[in-house]
């Protein structure tokens, strides 16, 4: 389980990382850009991360918040609490909620099923206002 949440922590981080290079805009100071022929060439490609791949797989890339410092270092699955790694458990949708025994529910599924039956309610109620 703990290997599974350092695996998934990866992925997420390397997944930002990726996103933050792909979304990254850059501007031309004064001038206008030039307009490339058909077809698009190297420079429409996004550049590759100057990190090399001992480092991605090693420390938390942006994790650092401050000014100074380093990011931190990935830590061994054993480190980190148990929890950690039913975050990216699936959670049932409200029809599964539903159709389960209130009575025997956890007691954080019973707050999961009010929570989505009020929203449901409210959106019900926000489209019948609409329409009149």
């Amino acid at each position: 389980m703990a290997m599974n949440c350092s695996r998934s922590l990866r992925s997420l981080i390397l997944t930002k990382e990726a996103v933050g290079v792909v979304s990254r805009r850059t501007f031309a100071a004064g001038a206008k850009a030039k307009k490339s022929g058909k077809g698009g060439g190297a420079g429409d490609a996004p550049k590759a991360s100057s990190l090399s791949k001992e480092i991605k797989s090693t420390t938390v890339v942006g994790g650092n918040i401050l000014k100074e410092g380093t990011d931190p270092k990935i830590l061994a699955d054993s480190e980190y609490p148990d929890w950690l790694g039913h975050l990216l458990d699936k959670k049932p949708a409200l029809s599964e909620l539903r159709r389960k025994n209130i009575e025997t529910l956890p007691y954080d599924d019973l707050k999961r099923l009010v929570k989505l039956d009020n929203r449901a309610r409210i959106k019900e109620n926000n489209s019948v206002k609409a329409k009149h």
